[in-house]
């Protein structure tokens, strides 16, 4: 990517919610740096102590808005502010989402209606109220940030992969959509970032039939996250899909990712559900290898 490829974007308007950690306050900030006018969106003020200690480094200003996406009053309140003060959004990044460890049989059922609450239904609540300005102006990016769980079903992430793959199916859907408006819809599909998301995402019970899913699970995190990409990584790739003349409509990007994504594509259905009935580990980690390029048999 070269700057010759990007249009100039100073002063365009953009939201960016879950900002107060790791991927989104990158994105918050990179952006802000070459012009943007942000608005990072925090469930409250005293949240965004690392935000602004971030952006008071790099020397820009990232203005704050409080806004729960798992609210609709609360999005309708925080966008409704953040329209009349700017007028308009030019961006949209849905970044804010959580966490979701169980298998399908056992995982509650409040956990998937909760992680699918802040996943989905948040970016939803978020498109309804930016989409009419931008329909009316025929101008717009929508980029919503995704996982290559949307596309790869990990093990023992259930209510997380389920929330995914129905992010990535809306955004599809968004982006055939809008195509006629002008609008511009990209899908961010990171592998393992650093980021909170994962010492926030907490261990779930489960039969011991399933210890094996759990051990290859943690095991794929203990060695992605040993590498895992800055999230700064994340934020430029936010910044070309929106700014491009050759846009696409999915990006993969981190560690993993790229890797994963081509991989999974590559194997048949029959093949990826008899990658899971391998009994032995490193049986299970070889086929891993050969399958998506990504080698879990070192952690050290």
């Amino acid at each position: 990517m070269t700057a010759s490829e990007n249009r100039d974007t100073t002063g365009t308007v953009s939201v960016v919610t879950g900002a107060n950690s790791g991927i989104g306050r990158a994105i918050a900030v990179h952006l802000a740096s070459i012009g943007h006018v942000v608005y990072g969106t925090v469930r409250s003020l005293d949240k965004a102590t690392k935000l602004n200690a971030m952006a008071d480094e790099a020397g820009v200003e990232v203005k704050l808005a409080v806004l729960d996406v798992a609210d609709d009053d609360s999005v309708r309140e925080g966008l409704g502010q953040i329209l009349d003060e700017a007028g308009r959004v030019d961006v949209l990044v849905n970044n804010a989402g959580v966490g979701g460890n169980g298998v399908v049989e056992e995982a509650p059922i409040d956990l998937y209606a909760d992680v699918m609450n802040v996943n989905v239904y948040g970016a939803i609540r978020c498109l309804k109220a930016v989409l009419p300005g931008m329909r009316e102006r025929r101008h717009g990016a929508i980029v919503n940030i995704t996982s290559v769980t949307g596309r790869f079903a990990s093990q023992v992430q259930a209510p997380y992969v389920a929330s995914k793959w129905a992010f990535e199916g809306l955004s599809e859907e968004l982006a055939h959509e809008l195509s006629p408006f002008g609008i511009r819809v990209a899908i961010i599909e990171p592998g393992i970032t650093k980021s909170a998301i994962f010492a926030k995402n907490p261990a779930t019970d489960h039969h011991s039939d399933y210890a094996p899913h759990t051990r290859r699970m943690l095991r794929f995190y203990a060695v992605g996250l040993r590498d895992a990409t800055d999230p700064l990584d994340v934020a430029k790739i936010v910044e070309h899909a929106v700014t491009t003349d050759t846009p696409r409509l999915r990006y993969g990007v981190s560690w993993g990712g790229p890797e994963i994504l081509s991989g999974r594509q590559a194997l048949s259905d029959e093949d990826w559900v008899a990658l899971g009935g391998i009994a032995d580990d490193n049986e299970f980690y070889k086929g891993f290898r050969d399958a998506f390029g990504v080698d879990l048999t070192e952690t050290a």
